[in-house]
């Protein structure tokens, strides 16, 4: 355990996860390589080979020592937020296939594709699908240690209403946005269990939170058959093989399996050996007094072939394994290597508001650039056209009209070459907002 003063900073910073936005990127669901089927990816219930629209968006999200892992195709694995479905794989083994098919089954049919078929060589390549690929959009913030976005997954387009939402929108997700979400559809069906990181706000983890327990009260989905939880002891009566057909929290399946892959016979030095690896087995997890523990203080052995969880997976709080103290590391703006940049803007005018809002341009490169046909875009979408010459080492300022407003509640704006293509963006808050007439900076 850690210190008093240790323990308030750790619950502090997750709390105050909120002032981080997550950026919304459009893209494409890929499931299948229709030329090579058996290289093709393997989806499961929370991943799914992602191909933006924009992969700069995505390399924007790059927290410090962690970068996108696009493959040769510009393809990356999503991690849904806040879920972890049952392993249909995991090294040699599985968990129970009953549950870990429906949620794939379920999640790739909520998707779109249709008429899957799984090939009899490996079960867990796709050889044919009907509608595919399919569009969809993320709402992400960061990276994981393995390259893959952390995020919530959407099916269709941007809804909300706002249905031209522009690419590269930061948006601070609320309740709403979650309900919307593939993440929230699977718990719902009781098809996932939960899975929370610091990543995650903690208003947003309550939302999820919630919706676990109600499902796992009324009995949905797997819940009926749920083990090793905190009422109920996973017993083995023929040996850990038997872990294949369990229902149980994946994270702890994972590290069963390489526990068995080891050779014990019995779980009676499953704490000493998840002790002996901090990094890779003993997770650090914040416990729901708000401690800072390990994954040795959330599991108990009973006897040595039974095996219970101290605690629900819904009230613990996963930290990375290169988390340190500061688990909330500040937005990563979006730098685009291109010659133009929003280097300020008056959000909020004193007095009427129409005809007095204001972007700032610079141009840093060499050359001269003509913005005729460029825009200035708001997060919905709507555009205040450019024209004319701004030269090198320029600044100029745009007096914007009714056709695009900057919202005082928080926005993104976004400058677009006469391709429509993202030069850069900048965005900023309520809080950032509030105060009439003062310039914003980025």
């Amino acid at each position: 355990m850690v210190t008093f003063s240790l323990k308030i900073l750790l619950t502090y910073t997750h709390q105050n996860a909120t002032a981080m936005p997550y950026k919304l990127i459009k893209g494409e669901f890929h499931i299948h390589y229709p030329d090579r089927p058996l290289s093709g990816p393997e989806p499961d219930g929370d991943t799914l080979k992602f191909l933006p629209d924009n992969r700069q968006l995505v390399e924007s999200l790059s927290a410090p020592g962690r970068s996108a892992s696009f493959n040769t195709r510009g393809m990356v694995n999503l991690r849904f937020e806040g879920i972890d479905a049952l392993e249909t794989h995991f090294g040699d083994s599985h968990q129970s296939l009953q549950w870990a098919e429906a949620a794939r089954d379920e999640l790739l049919a909520k998707v779109g594709f249709t008429n899957i078929e799984f090939s009899d060589r490996n079960p867990n390549k796709i050889i044919s699908v009907d509608n595919h690929p399919q569009r969809g959009y993320i709402l992400a913030n960061t990276i994981d240690p393995f390259g893959r976005i952390i995020a919530f997954v959407f099916d269709g387009d941007v809804r909300h209403g706002n249905a031209s939402q522009i690419d590269g929108t930061q948006l601070f997700v609320e309740e709403a946005h979650v309900c919307q979400s593939l993440n929230y559809f699977l718990l719902e069906a009781g098809l996932a269990y939960p899975a929370f990181y610091t990543s995650l706000p903690a208003e947003l983890k309550e939302v999820l939170a919630q919706l676990v327990r109600i499902k796992r009260q009324e009995g949905v989905g797997l819940w009926p058959e749920a083990t090793a939880s905190s009422r109920q002891t996973a017993e083995f009566s023929e040996g850990l093989s038997e872990i294949s057909e369990l229902v149980l929290w994946p994270k702890l399946f994972r590290r069963l399996v390489r526990y068995v892959g080891a050779g014990f016979p019995d779980l009676s030095q499953l704490d000493a050996w998840l002790r002996e690896d901090p990094v890779n087995r003993d997770d650090r997890i914040l416990l729901p007094n708000g401690e800072l523990g390990n994954m040795h203080d959330v599991v108990e052995v009973p006897a040595p072939l039974q095996l219970r969880m101290r605690y629900r997976s819904e009230d613990l709080v996963i930290l990375p394994d290169d988390a340190g103290i500061d688990i909330t590391p500040p937005p990563v703006r979006l730098v685009s290597g291109k010659p133009i940049r929003i280097i300020a803007a008056l959000v909020n005018p004193a007095g009427n508001e129409i005809g007095k809002e204001r972007v700032t341009l610079l141009n840093v490169s060499a050359q001269d650039m003509d913005l005729t046909n460029w825009n200035i875009a708001d997060s919905i979408g709507k555009k205040f056209p450019l024209f004319g010459t701004l030269a090198a080492g320029d600044v100029q300022q745009i007096t914007l009209d009714a056709r695009v407003r900057l919202n005082n509640t928080g926005d993104t704006i976004t400058l677009l070459d006469g391709h429509d293509c993202i030069i850069d963006q900048a965005s900023y808050t309520r809080k950032e907002a509030k105060e009439e007439g003062v310039t914003l900076l980025f």
